[in-house]
């Protein structure tokens, strides 16, 4: 498969080798989330090389396609860690992918920065020393939805999620967290869905058959878009209050368009209505080289690129072991402004927004939203501690 490379105009000549970045993720599984991703990790490397690259060398990623499938993941790690022999590897999409290349990188010593996978697991039960995360996990979303769902009057909640790891961790955390702040809540359904192949209505059936109060969805992408269009039609929605993960996002909100269901309560990113200069500068940049607006894709890829950037700075090597203890502390930009890798399980406080979705011109939009700082929704350290091997630590 092609090597992605982007450059920047007006370059001197390079005396060295690139450092090469080996990025890897479902770009033909899932287009709508990682196309945008791919640009925003391409426009932070034609700027860091057109400002002279790193370490007085040009910045090279070279990108593999894994198809949504962890064994295709691997075979690329393998054969970007040994053939192309990158510096770093980074990307990942799927939770359970994330996982796959977070082993590799701990049985072979090589630091992976896990840009997308939301699982908890990834920094906590099977955190190693060599992967770093950098969205905000499923415990630190499900924290800042479980601030808003505690307010609702709802005693009796169901759960939808896709059966695999990231609906899983996401409905545990939930369930964890709002039980801590309401006791008097109960779950009265679950159903599991498989990922990318939802009946709709049969899930909505048996999701409204136990009387649910509120609902809290993890469903994404089709299976999203399929859930609403059945839950509309029933009358599900707006009826039955919703508790939503990354529903508010951009490439959601585009594909449900006048579908978007008023009123839940969702993380996502409102692009168009902020104002703070990180973000101000990244869309205008964004949107010059790609003639569109950013998706939540976009910042990430941008964001995976700008800490590995900082990390090799702080380190002024290429050297795994140098780049472990620079990332871990480590503070750098995003177009949601400052975040940082915290040393004890090597999560990024990159937050995310919190608001509620309504309708403006015929198309989704968020509402009421704040931002919320990833850094105040991290459990204690002896949370953390109780769930992450020791030599992960080390």
């Amino acid at each position: 498969m092609a090597a992605f490379m982007t450059l920047g105009g007006g370059l001197p000549a390079w005396a060295q080798t690139p450092i090469k970045i080996g990025e890897i993720n479902s770009y033909s599984a899932i287009p709508q989330f990682t196309q945008p991703y791919k640009q925003g990790w391409q426009l932070a490397v034609e700027e860091v090389n057109a400002q002279g690259g790193l370490l007085g060398r040009k910045v090279e990623v070279i990108a593999r396609d894994d198809a949504g499938k962890p064994e295709e993941a691997l075979r690329h790690a393998i054969e970007l860690t040994s053939k192309e022999k990158v510096d770093v590897l980074a990307g990942g999409f799927l939770s359970n992918i994330g996982l796959a290349l977070a082993d590799h990188a701990a049985k072979n010593k090589r630091l992976f920065v896990a840009s997308e996978p939301l699982t908890d697991a990834i920094v906590w039960e099977k955190g190693n020393r060599y992967t770093f995360r950098l969205r905000p996990s499923t415990y630190m979303q499900a924290a800042m939805l479980v601030e808003e769902a505690a307010k609702l009057p709802a005693k009796r909640w169901a759960t939808i999620a896709p059966n695999y790891e990231y609906g899983q961790s996401a409905v545990a955390s939930f369930k964890e967290l709002l039980k801590a702040k309401r006791p008097d809540v109960e779950f009265v359904s679950e159903q599991w869905p498989q990922q990318g192949k939802i009946d709709a209505g049969s899930t909505l059936t048996a999701t409204m058959a136990s009387k649910p109060d509120a609902i809290f969805n993890v469903t994404f992408g089709a299976d999203l878009a399929r859930l609403v269009r059945e839950g509309n039609q029933r009358n599900v929605f707006p009826k039955t209050p919703v508790v939503s993960l990354l529903s508010g996002e951009p490439e959601y909100l585009e594909v449900l368009k006048d579908e978007t269901p008023k009123g839940w309560i969702v993380t996502g990113y409102p692009w168009d209505q902020l104002d703070n200069k990180e973000h101000a500068s990244f869309a205008t940049n964004y949107y010059k080289k790609f003639n569109e607006n950013p998706k939540v894709g976009s910042v990430v890829g941008y964001a995976t690129m700008q800490a590995i950037f900082a990390a090799i700075k702080k380190a002024n090597s290429l050297d795994n072991e140098k780049l472990v203890t620079a990332l871990r502390g480590l503070k750098f930009s995003t177009p949601f402004g400052p975040a940082e890798f915290r040393a004890i399980d090597q999560q990024s406080t990159m937050g995310a927004y919190v608001g509620v979705l309504d309708q403006r011109g015929g198309k989704g939009t968020m509402v009421q939203w704040r931002y919320a700082d990833g850094k105040n929704y991290l459990p204690t350290d002896a949370y953390v501690k109780a769930r992450r091997p020791a030599e992960a630590m080390k």
